[in-house]
């Protein structure tokens, strides 16, 4: 029986404090919604400078994690349930109730569990790719190709056809036009790279040579968010609803 891998506790909690940056940030969001106060408007709105670094370093440790796993695609597979379902919840039921411009048609959900099936059923040629290669690889195309929902690459000095933004069915890879609207939204370009990225940095985790630190735990909250994130995330947006609603009643 091969001796169990070492878990990387540094790893969870650095999601999980992710994680939690992200609840933060969505909070002063359903505080304009809900409550109908401008400045969680005018804090959502600043917080969003620096929103992009917690959700490269989520997406970076899910890409690890991708190399950790024995069943990157099953665990992918969930995911996009999970996703579907919050389509579902956000498209469907949620305006039937009168909550309009909440739709998420492609947010991180889709788009990490769309990476984690693709990974996985590229994890055997990565393996034989050389780790330092292919991270260095990964991150040139994602700065390559970064800024493609806006029409450009290489750092917005090549234009794209403006044809390929017509038809908002390739929105989940970057290609929409001004109508498509989702409340959450991240695109498999450029991101798909950057899970790469982490993939193939993720060979260090495996071969045990992270720092020793790394494997002590140092905050069991943090950690216990960060193993659980997929349902700390379904679950932070209707428990942040259901307080703004009765702050709001309350405050009438």
């Amino acid at each position: 029986m091969p001796e169990k891998r070492k878990r990387i506790h540094m790893l969870d909690e650095i999601r999980g404090f992710a994680i939690i940056c992200m609840i933060f940030h969505h909070a002063f969001l359903d505080v304009g919604d809900v409550i109908g106060l401008e400045w969680g408007y005018e804090i959502f709105d600043a917080l969003c400078t620096v929103q992009p670094i917690f959700w490269t370093i989520f997406i970076v440790i899910s890409g690890m994690c991708s190399r950790l796993s024995r069943n990157t695609v099953k665990r992918g597979i969930i995911v996009l349930v999970c996703a579907g379902i919050i389509t579902l919840a956000t498209a469907v039921i949620m305006p039937l109730l009168g909550f309009v411009g909440a739709e998420i048609y492609f947010g991180i959900l889709h788009c990490l569990g769309t990476c984690m099936v693709i990974t996985g059923l590229l994890m055997p040629l990565f393996k034989k790719i050389d780790f330092r290669i292919g991270a260095a690889v990964s991150l040139i195309l994602f700065l390559f190709v970064y800024g493609i929902e806006g029409g450009k690459i290489c750092f917005g000095l090549i234009s794209l056809p403006e044809s390929w933004y017509q038809f908002n069915i390739l929105a989940p890879l970057g290609f929409h036009n001004a109508s498509f609207h989702s409340a959450d939204y991240f695109s498999i370009l450029p991101w798909i790279f950057m899970f790469f990225f982490g993939a193939f940095i993720g060979k260090i985790a495996a071969d045990e040579k992270l720092p020793e630190p790394m494997y002590k735990q140092h905050s069991k909250f943090l950690s216990f968010v960060g193993k659980n994130s997929l349902w700390v995330y379904l679950a932070h947006q209707p428990i942040l609803y259901a307080v703004m609603f009765i702050i709001a009643i309350l405050t009438i």
